[in-house]
């Protein structure tokens, strides 16, 4: 998929490797920055729970997001150029 629409973090697809436009701001956003989620990273879906639960993936790390935490982070879908050339970028 390679939508380039921004989207809450709670309604992507199981699978999908997205990368964050936006953060809350306050509490919620300096526990983010903790778990190494800024702003501009690509993460991937990798799986939606009952309730509202996202997990994701994030440097090999799995990383669960409340529902309300998830409707305040807003995402973009990657697609593969988008992935690969920011991991190119990041070990060259």
């Amino acid at each position: 998929m390679t939508e380039n629409r921004v989207i809450p973090l709670h309604k992507i697809h199981k699978g999908s490797r997205v990368w964050i436009v936006q953060l809350p701001e306050g509490k919620g956003k300096s526990q983010l920055i903790r778990l190494g989620i800024l702003k501009g990273e690509f993460i991937r879906c990798l799986e939606r729970l009952p309730g509202g639960t996202v997990v994701i993936e994030k440097n090999r790390r799995e990383i669960a997001i409340g529902m309300a935490l998830a409707k305040s982070i807003f995402v973009a879908y990657a697609n593969t150029d988008q992935v690969e050339g920011k991991v190119k970028k990041k070990y060259v």
